[in-house]
Parts: structure tokens; C-alpha cells; sequence
């Protein structure tokens, strides 16, 4: 046996519920670019649980279910009010998915009906507790979903008390859409492997939150806002970008494992980018973005990935910087689900081997004798 090092290459399970073909991204064989300009996020969920594009009273119903199971127990909110000021925020939401387990009477229901409510109602919560989060450590009381909202706009209304704009709400929703699921990546595959064992979604969702947690896997957007503070002006982009590569520093939100020619998502974002900034009257982020892909692409032939535009539509939004990542968790949750199902209907035990590389004829010494 060989080991293949972060098992690139190696095709790991079956699935049909999204593939990457020669750089194209695609949900149940439709097109990313389709879905980002045609389909709401309510629409790639139900297309993503279900294998198949809503109906229009289909789509109402799981609008409805969605809006009904997005309030969390008070129990979870009073836990939230015991973290730490300065917990991290993919640590809180990863304990707080964990804790809503205890207070759902069909966690331990393993059939598929069970499994497809949970997975709705989890994507119903996620945005209250990420918002919920937030406004207890700003010392702000929580704001209980509003009724007949979509995703991403209930998720905006918590966040600041305010019915958003329909531009934010559309670009929110964009965003959950490109991010709701990507094959087999490490999140994913977190996931997979839990259910594996027949453990339960929660826990296979916890799995898959602190896989995304990692700053390889869902903090690149965070880090991305972090080199744009840091430059602060599009007058300093060429001086700082260039230091950094002669610096042979990695320049975050370029490149990617499975797309040599660019990620399809990142042209949507970055139209979304400057429509926002348009929009708030500040170009300022998106202008630094574009001389940065300009420099990087230019002189190391990297392209952004979906991580780069990201972090300048979320910070026009006005969403704090470290809420990045527990808002893609709240799009990829529907992938997550979708697969935990799908590893469900159709189970097999993870069980890999490992290249054994340690000594092969050692001998037990007694104690006395070491």
C-alpha cells in the first residue's frame, strides 16, 4: 500500500448531488452559472435534499417548514449568554448545533423522513444562532425570526433588527447559492465519515462545522478582508501585493486544488462586489480586489477562487469580519445534509488504510530494564 497525501486523486465514494467536470461546476448536472442568476437558495436546498428543482407549491412548503423551525429552544440561547466574550464564532455555532441536539425529540429517529426534517430544521436554525451569537456578545438581546422572511433575509433582519434592502437580500442569497456544496471537499467528507458509523446528522453536521472551522477550508475569505484592512487604500495595493510575493508570501483567496482554470464561482461574487459597492457608495474593496487578481494572476498565474470577492460583498454588507465562515456554513449545511442523506440510503463503514512508516522489529523492554 502507498499513501496519496491529502487523498488527492483518489475517488473515495459515489455520489450524485455535485460534480466538478473540466472546471464546471454543476448541482444534480445543472450548472452553477444557471442556478447563481435563476435560483433562489430555498430552490438549490429542495434541489440539493431532493434531486430534483421545486414545483411552486413545493417551494412554498419548504418555505414554510423553513420559517417554522427557525426559532432555536431557549434553552440554546441562554447556553450562548454563558460563552466566553471572545469566543470564536465557528466554535460557538459548533457547540450550539451540538447543544440543539439535546433539545430535539427526533434526534435519535434514524429513518429518512426524520432525517430530511432535521436537516430543514437545521437550516432553519443555523442563521438564528449565528445571529443570536452575535448580538449577545455586542450586548444586544437576540432577535427572534420574522415569519414569511427567506433565508437570507431573516438572517440580515437578525443580525441588525432592520428589514434589509432587496439588494442585500439578493446578494446574500447569490452567495448561499454558490457556496451550497462542492463534491467531496474536507467538510463534506468530515461528515460523510461520521454518518458513517450511523451516528446521527447532528453529528455528522458537528463533524463537518469543525472541519470548516480550519482556515485551509472555510477561513480564506476571513483572511482575505484581513490583507485588504491591511492594505487600506487601492493607492497601496501594487506596493504591498508586490512585497508579499517577493516575500514568497501566499497571497489567500488564489488558487485552487480542483480548478486549474479558474473557480466559476468567483465571477458571480465579483460582479456582486461591485454592484454593492455601487450600491453603498464606497468602491474602495472591490477596486483593491480587482489590482490584486490583476497582479497575482498576472505574475503567478493563480485566478481567485470563491474566497476572494467573499470577503468584500460580506464587509459591504456591513457582517463582521469573523462571521465569514459560519455564514458559508450556513449555505454548505444544505450539501452537508444532502450527503449525510445520501451516505445514509446507501451506507458503507469509512474505514481507510495507512502506509505504515514506523520501526518494524521492536522489542517490548520491562520496565526494570529501561
Amino acid at each position: 500500500m502507498t499513501a496519496t497525501k491529502g487523498l488527492e486523486g483518489i475517488v473515495a465514494t459515489t455520489s450524485s448531488i455535485s460534480s466538478i467536470i473540466d472546471g464546471v461546476l454543476t448541482y444534480r448536472g445543472i450548472n452553477i452559472d444557471e442556478l447563481a442568476e435563476g435560483a433562489t437558495f430555498e430552490e438549490v436546498a429542495y434541489l440539493l435534499w431532493y434531486g430534483k428543482l421545486p414545483t411552486a407549491s413545493e417551494l412554498e412548503e419548504l418555505k414554510a417548514k423553513l420559517s417554522a423551525s427557525a426559532a432555536i429552544p431557549a434553552e440554546v440561547i441562554d447556553a450562548i449568554r454563558l460563552y466566553p466574550q471572545d469566543a470564536n464564532s465557528m466554535a460557538a455555532l459548533r457547540t450550539a448545533v451540538s447543544a440543539l441536539a439535546l433539545y430535539d425529540p427526533a434526534a435519535q429517529d434514524m429513518s429518512r423522513e426524520a432525517n430530511v426534517d432535521k436537516a430543514i430544521r437545521l437550516q432553519a436554525q443555523l442563521p438564528t444562532v449565528i445571529a443570536a451569537f452575535d448580538r449577545i456578545r455586542s450586548g444586544q438581546e437576540p432577535i427572534a425570526p420574522k415569519a414569511g422572511l427567506s433565508v437570507a433575509a431573516n438572517f440580515l433582519y437578525m443580525l441588525t433588527g432592520e428589514t434589509p434592502d432587496d439588494v442585500a437580500v439578493k446578494a446574500l442569497d447569490q452567495a448561499l447559492v454558490l457556496h451550497a456544496d462542492h463534491e467531496l471537499n474536507a467538510s463534506t467528507f468530515a461528515g460523510r465519515v461520521t454518518v458513517a458509523t450511523l451516528s446521527d446528522i447532528y453529528s455528522g453536521v458537528v463533524s463537518a462545522i469543525g472541519a470548516l472551522k480550519g482556515p485551509l477550508h472555510g477561513g480564506a475569505n476571513e483572511a482575505v478582508m484581513v490583507m485588504l484592512e491591511e492594505i487600506g487604500s487601492p493607492d497601496r495595493v501594487e506596493s504591498v501585493i508586490n512585497e508579499k510575493l517577493a516575500n514568497k508570501e501566499k497571497i489567500m483567496g488564489f488558487g485552487h486544488r480542483v480548478y486549474k482554470n479558474g473557480d466559476p464561482r468567483a465571477k458571480h461574487l465579483q460582479k456582486m462586489s461591485e454592484e454593492l459597492g455601487k450600491l453603498k457608495g464606497n468602491l474602495d474593496l472591490y477596486r483593491m480586489s480587482v489590482q490584486i487578481e490583476e497582479i497575482v494572476t498576472g505574475q503567478k498565474g493563480l485566478k481567485p477562487n470563491v474566497d476572494f470577492y467573499s470577503a468584500s460583498v460580506y464587509t459591504t454588507l456591513g457582517i463582521k469580519r469573523d462571521l465569514f465562515t459560519p455564514i458559508f456554513a450556513i449555505s454548505r449545511l444544505s450539501g452537508w445534509t444532502a450527503h449525510i442523506l445520501e451516505q445514509y440510503d446507501n451506507n458503507r463503514l469509512i474505514r481507510p488504510r495507512a502506509e505504515y512508516t514506523g520501526p518494524t522489529s521492536a522489542k517490548f523492554i520491562p520496565i526494570e530494564q529501561r
